[in-house]
């Protein structure tokens, strides 16, 4: 059902004013004996991994199994797929992966081809034929080029997926990187990268040696790196804290002029912001948890607390618009674009040449608005989308166009990629998925829990019409909860063809923590508010039970990243209402996360372990030290991959140590590439969820279909 604007009020109020779930003391620092398999690389740790797959094999030899891979594979590599483009000076680029390019193409067509539906592919880049020259597991990080001729691109690649990547130079249209001997940008591994200041300058942030990284592993160093000179050479910009989370730059064009703008992120949630004005850093004079974009000469500014100016507050979650050099002098003309109050959570803004493009979401169902500047004015437009679907926004050449690709899915809806422009209704189709699985009989209804403090917490449900049988439906419960990020209606052939197409119920958790009714919803989960999301995620799993939907034997939860961590510790705290579990890539080490790859990085979110007063709230909840023997949990999968240089595989391993020595039911695979999304390759995904709904269907459904 719609979610009231009152009882939304209600629900904030409560979010804020609840005290946390009262849990048992944290448990004292234990010894932990699985310390060794935090060796990433390490042969004992890697034996280990290897002797877990055994346990593995009644799944992938099960009747069926093979069947449920090959369709999903199907999926994966469809040549149906989508395509969006983003047009690099005369042409439109798009990166593809298909399953005779599991590693894929860099390719592009001309943009009147494109928008007319009807693309010419070129290939500009081979990343299967590059791999197989040079002996790497190479997977596309994406390509940064110089404005407007985009002749010169910035292509990364990661080693396997992970977030660490090298960076050369490369020229489109001679299609080669361009070489060291001519004068040609190259930059080892490492979690940085680079922006173009001009054809022959860029601002470096990278791993320069001792000292120049933070403790979260992204560098804290920006250098200014002039074309044929050494690395070494390079000029000291900016340079932050090693207990900040790290430094990042890009370069963009603005009205004809190559803007350079750099973020030095204190936290995660907050940092400063400068430009790059005739060799000199200006600082943008905005609250620290602010974040701005450049729109033409005016600035934007997403708000994540009130901020008072001129004597009015504007409130977290509001976009306002000012005169970027009249901020500068210190008199900004603050206009107010979004409001939270009357347009819901800001979700994304998209800048596009004469016009912004803005997502609001407004009882987890998202709108979008068209704003245009008019005079000392502004217009706005709301551009019409269905009822319940989700809305992804991409500028189709940056702020040289007013043209945008708009794509459009919901739960039973294949998505759609259209081409759109500012100002007009009308929008052509280029793309739409086909139907990977029969909907019919389907319908999406969204319905409401109440926490543990009575916070209402809504959640959708995907199910077959009608009331459900006695004995309930198998379910899977999905959800996230943290890091302002939002869950929202979308269509997957995967969760279709593996899930419901076999009668099963999807069920998707919009929980605090999240971004769904804006930064007020996620700050409530924060810190030693994080049990708040562990218990919403726990009351959609008791409502689903009181409404007689499911049962505890037959509804199961998946989550990834702090999902793995949710699901964790919804499975530690209550396992009685769960039949089965799969947590991928998760935290679980609460005690050490911050110690592990780019944990500390997420302080912010979760609070600092070594403190005794923080650690005395992460502790009631820290899967690793709270799993315990005697207690019955639900049969669980855990999933990971070794070059996940995010969240550490070694969360993932010692949790299925742990479990394994106190008598548990878990199972265990790690991909040895896929960086944090778990695997690289359409062959590699297909494996990865093959096994997560083959898990769930053999745990809750009795077995694979065959």
């Amino acid at each position: 059902m719609m979610i009231k604007q009152a009882r939304l009020l209600l629900a904030l109020l409560a979010a804020f004013a609840a005290a946390p779930l009262v849990r048992a003391a944290p448990p004292a620092d234990l010894p932990d004996p699985y310390r060794w398999l935090e060796e990433v690389d390490g042969e004992r740790a890697l034996g280990w991994v290897r002797g877990q797959q055994p346990s593995l094999a009644p799944l992938l030899q099960a009747p069926g199994f093979s069947r449920l891979e090959a369709a999903l594979a199907e999926v994966m590599a469809s040549p149906a797929r989508l395509a969006p483009a983003e047009q690099l000076g005369p042409q439109v680029y798009n990166f593809w992966r298909d399953a005779e390019h599991p590693r894929g193409l860099w390719r592009r067509s001309a943009p009147e081809a494109y928008l007319q539906g009807r693309p010419q592919w070129e290939t500009v880049l081979d990343l299967d034929q590059l791999a197989k020259a040079e002996g790497e597991r190479w997977v596309w990080a994406g390509a940064n080029c110089l404005a407007p001729q985009a002749r010169r691109c910035l292509v990364s690649l990661s080693r396997g997926g992970g977030d660490a990547h090298v960076l050369r130079e490369y020229d489109t249209v001679e299609r080669r990187f361009v070489p060291a001997a001519e004068g040609g940008f190259a930059l080892p591994e490492a979690k940085g990268g680079a922006g173009w200041i001009d054809a022959d300058t860029l601002g470096v942030y990278t791993d320069f040696g001792a000292g120049s990284l933070t403790a979260s592993g992204y560098p804290r160093q920006l250098k200014l790196w002039r074309r044929g000179s050494p690395l070494s050479e390079a000029k000291l910009l900016l340079e932050g804290a090693r207990d900040e989370v790290g430094l990042w730059a890009w370069g963009e064009r603005l009205q004809g002029r190559q803007q350079f703008v750099l973020e030095r992120r204190t936290s995660f949630f907050a940092g400063k912001q400068y430009l790059l004005r005739d060799a000199q850093l200006v600082e943008l004079p905005k609250p620290d948890d602010a974040q701005a974009r450049l729109f033409g000469t005016m600035a934007l500014i997403e708000l994540r607390s009130d901020w008072e100016q001129g004597g009015r507050r504007y409130p977290a979650g509001a976009l306002i618009a000012t005169p970027l050099q009249a901020w500068l002098d210190g008199s900004p003309r603050f206009s107010l674009l979004h409001d939270p109050a009357r347009d819901g959570a800001l979700q994304s803004l998209t800048v596009l040449r004469d016009a912004l493009l803005v997502v609001g979401m407004r009882d987890v169902r998202q709108s979008l608005s068209e704003w245009r500047p008019a005079g000392r004015h502004w217009q706005r437009r709301a551009v019409p989308t269905g009822p319940l679907e989700s809305l992804w926004i991409a500028a189709l050449a940056g702020q040289s166009s007013n043209r945008y690709l708009l794509t459009r899915s919901g739960f039973l809806e294949p998505a759609r990629l259209q081409a759109a422009e500012v100002g007009r209704t009308t929008r052509q189709t280029l793309q739409q998925l086909p139907a990977f699985f029969g909907a019919g009989g389907l319908e999406v209804r969204q319905l409401q829990a109440r926490s543990a403090d009575g916070t209402p917490i809504p959640y959708f449900i995907v199910a077959p019409r009608g009331p459900a049988p006695k004995q309930g439906r198998p379910t899977l419960l999905y959800g996230y909860g943290g890091f302002e990020i939002s869950m929202k209606p979308g269509y997957s052939g995967i969760l279709g063809r593996a899930w419901l197409a076999r009668g099963g119920v999807y069920v998707l958790a919009n929980l605090r923590g999240g971004g769904e009714f804006g930064p007020r919803w996620h700050q409530a989960a924060q810190r030693e508010h994080r049990q708040r999301s562990f218990s919403d995620f726990i009351a959609v799993a008791e409502d689903l039970q009181r409404r007689g939907i499911t049962r505890p034997e037959k509804l199961g939860i998946m989550g990834g990243s702090l999902g793995g961590l949710l699901t964790s510790v919804a499975m530690v705290q209550r396992p009685e209402l769960f039949g089965a579990v799969v947590s991928q890539v998760p935290l679980t080490d609460m005690r050490r996360y911050h110690e592990m790859l780019a944990g500390a990085s997420w302080i912010e979110e979760y609070g600092n372990p070594d403190i005794p007063e923080q650690w005395d709230y992460i502790g009631k909840y820290s899967p690793y030290h709270n799993a315990a023997p005697g207690r019955r949990y639900p049969p669980v999968l855990y999933t990971s991959s070794t070059r996940d240089d995010r969240v550490h595989p070694g969360h993932a391993r010692k949790m299925v140590a742990r479990l394994q020595e106190q008598g548990h039911e878990v199972l265990y695979w790690e991909n040895i590439e896929g960086g944090h999304a778990g695997a690289a390759t359409p062959a590699q995904q297909a494996r990865l969820w093959s096994l997560s709904y083959g898990f769930l269907q053999q745990r809750l459904m009795g077995g694979l279909a065959n």
